[in-house]
């Protein structure tokens, strides 16, 4: 058996030895980077500012701005800064904290955008309720559970994950410290104990998911039944975003998670992962404004020069 180590700190992935190709992948980072502050900043302004956005729908988007922003924030930074001057460390306290909050915000955002579905399907499904089945109290209610529930989850894995003695090492083969690669290093009778968190949380999941469905089959039904071709376009308008997202999202982190180990290689980790953990907080703003005239609108007016450059 191999032996218990004790670790101060932990090697991430590196994605090349040459200089040349490190500064390449900083800049493409801080490109993502930057692309999802602007984003999700002026999501969150133009919703925080503008009062005819308080509603449901945009406090709810407002919520997932923030938790997009908390999370790419919790990973690239970390990643250009390796990247940029060529070291792969990051310190013990380091890595429980990027684990905790990556968990923690991912967590919340799944949760958030089970409660948006919801927000859909009683604005299309049952809109004469609307009004008290998402009050403002509901809201702050629904919100503040969502985020509750990606702490407790952040709790739980945190907490088991670091639990367990590491007998391979502290090489981590991926840019952050992920959860599936740091149990990879643990001694192979001790990772069970978080097997079974991990099957507890997709059982909790596939929950949220079907809940998700059922919302989207109930709403495409009763979207197919109105009368007006331009009630049917601006209810799509509204619900064609959110499932674009959640499609995303879902895809990428299952895969990512619960793929077979005989297609597993370090290419093709770090890709999903990419995918799930990083490109969402870029493209969900640009997702959810393509379509929606009313936070376009509301942006622009947020930009005078840009009104006038784009009537």
């Amino acid at each position: 058996m191999p032996n218990v180590s004790s670790v101060s700190e932990f090697l991430l992935l590196a994605f090349t030895d040459t200089r040349e190709l490190q500064l390449l992948h900083f800049a493409l980072f801080l490109g993502i980077y930057l692309a999802a502050l602007l984003g999700n900043g002026l999501i969150l302004s133009a919703v925080a500012c503008h009062h005819r956005l308080h509603t449901p729908m945009y406090f709810f988007l407002l919520n997932l701005a923030l938790l997009d922003l908390s999370c790419i924030s919790t990973t690239l930074p970390k990643a250009m800064a390796n990247a940029l001057w060529d070291t792969r460390t990051i310190s013990y306290q380091g890595c429980v904290a990027q684990v905790f909050f990556f968990v923690y915000f991912i967590g919340a955002e799944y949760s958030l955008l089970t409660v948006m579905a919801y927000d859909r399907y009683v604005a299309i499904c049952k809109p004469l309720h609307y009004g008290s089945l998402l009050s403002s109290r509901a809201c702050a209610q629904m919100a503040a559970a969502a985020w509750g529930s990606g702490f407790l989850n952040a709790v739980l894995h945190t907490a088991t994950t670091f639990s367990l003695p590491l007998c391979h090492g502290n090489a981590v083969d991926q840019f952050f410290c992920e959860i599936p690669q740091i149990l990879k290093l643990s001694c192979s009778n001790a990772y069970l104990r978080e097997v079974w968190v991990l099957v507890l949380n997709v059982s909790l999941v596939f929950g949220c998911f079907v809940f998700i469905v059922l919302s989207y089959v109930q709403i495409f039904r009763a979207v197919l039944r109105m009368p007006s071709e331009q009630g049917r376009h601006k209810a799509f308008s509204m619900c064609l975003p959110h499932l674009a997202v959640v499609s995303l999202f879902v895809s990428t982190a299952v895969f990512a998670n619960l793929k077979p180990p005989s297609i597993s290689s370090p290419s093709l980790d770090l890709v999903v992962t990419l995918l799930y953990s990083v490109v969402p907080a870029a493209l969900n703003p640009l997702i959810y404004s393509m379509r929606n005239q009313e936070l376009k609108d509301t942006v622009r007016k947020m930009f005078p020069y840009m009104l006038l450059k784009h009537p």
